[in-house]
């Protein structure tokens, strides 16, 4: 199979898994007054999806080992763009809710396994998590970035969210060939879940906190700078910013701890940004700064988060189960974030109590990834896929 042809795969399906999420914030106060919900409802919106996306990566882990990754992926992106074209019917909170749902669980079920996917097919694993990192962080972008002129031009933000369907359809119609005739073959030996290692829990901790706070900023970011005073035009273009500040980030920390190592330092420094980006929301000075800064970590935390599981497993089946065990609960712990800004802000009337929070998140987080510490465990090569003759192919 070629390194192309399994490198576009890679890329419609780590695409698809941010639309249905970011494409909410930038529209997110109108949603709030049509549907009449208050905060705490609305930040459900991205709590249900970040939910499920813990809920059901351990059920990947048993369906991969069934039916083959190949397979899960290709219904999990049909899903996805299923449950997003749901969206055009969303007159109601309970139609909206289900369509965040049903795109979790196909989110849920792809992550982990585009972990195994990457460590099964291609011989140099931290290239592709950048490549993959990447894709979903320009997912994300456009999402959020054409949120507004999509509701502009389409008419409402019904037709805004569904739009992201399209892309789900394609991505799962385009895997329907591997999924036909996978290159890897299903087993009857189950790889149960790290829970006896210790660095697997650090890891899930990591993951859970690093979810907690990109998913508040992802939910609340342009609330925030909308109850700030700035137009909601504006406020969007700073999603924009925050997201696609991400894109040479995600790309370019993993080549670098792959080349350099000293993972720890990487995660640390990442995580200083994301606090910086917090105090200097309260400074005297534009808020684009602040809120590049903030881009800047966050697209550094995800890529890494993603990379370490990978790191630590011998061989594909091996990355999913460590994949599943941290997607699992960190996306369980991080769907808590979103919630808890929404409360905040529903007691409090303003956000700088739940800015205060996240910075509470972040120090913890910067504890746990100095326990994770530089090292991997030694891992045992595993012949991948795709030979080495063919990575100019």
């Amino acid at each position: 199979m070629r390194i192309r042809y399994l490198t576009m795969l890679l890329l419609l399906a780590a695409l698809n898994l941010r639309p249905a999420i970011t494409s909410i914030s930038p529209v997110l106060e109108n949603i709030r007054a049509d549907l009449h919900i208050q905060g705490v409802t609305a930040s459900l919106l991205v709590t249900l999806p970040v939910l499920c996306m813990g809920l059901f990566a351990p059920l990947a882990l048993s369906w991969s080992q069934r039916w083959g990754l190949e397979k899960v992926i290709t219904f999990s992106l049909l899903l996805i763009g299923g449950a997003t074209l749901l969206r055009v019917f969303a007159d109601s909170t309970l139609i909206l809710m289900s369509s965040a749902l049903l795109a979790g669980i196909g989110i849920g079920l792809i992550g982990p396994l585009l972990s195994g996917f990457i460590k099964q097919y291609f011989p140099k694993p931290a290239a592709m998590v950048s490549v993959y990192s990447v894709a979903l962080v320009i997912g994300a972008a456009l999402a959020a970035g054409l949120a507004v002129p999509l509701q502009q031009g389409l008419g409402s933000w019904q037709y805004s969210l569904a739009f992201w369907a399209l892309l789900a359809l394609v991505a799962g119609f385009s895997w329907l060939r591997l999924a036909r005739s996978p290159q890897t073959v299903t087993t009857t030996t189950a790889v149960s879940l790290p829970l006896r290692q210790k660095k697997a829990w650090l890891l899930t901790v990591f993951f859970g906190l690093m979810a907690a706070i990109f998913y508040s900023l992802t939910t609340w970011l342009s609330p925030m700078m909308a109850h700030a005073g700035y137009s909601k035009i504006e406020a969007g273009y700073m999603m924009t910013l925050f997201t696609l500040i991400q894109i040479p980030i995600s790309f370019l920390i993993p080549i670098g701890v792959s080349k350099f190592g000293k993972r720890a330092w990487w995660l640390v420094g990442c995580s200083v940004m994301e606090m910086i980006g917090l105090l200097t929301l309260h400074l005297p000075v534009s808020p684009w700064l602040a809120i590049a800064i903030l881009g800047i970590g966050a697209g550094g935390l995800f890529p890494l988060a993603l990379m370490l599981p990978i790191q630590e497993a011998n061989n594909a089946g091996e990355a999913n189960a460590w994949s599943a065990m941290t997607q699992s609960g960190g996306y369980t712990l991080g769907a808590i974030g979103p919630l808890i800004v929404g409360l905040l802000f529903d007691y409090s009337g303003n956000f700088v109590t739940a800015q205060w929070g996240l910075g509470v998140m972040i120090v913890l987080m910067v504890i746990v990834q100095c326990w994770i510490g530089n090292g991997a465990k030694a891992v045992t090569q595993q012949k991948p896929l795709i030979p080495a003759t063919e990575q100019s192919s």
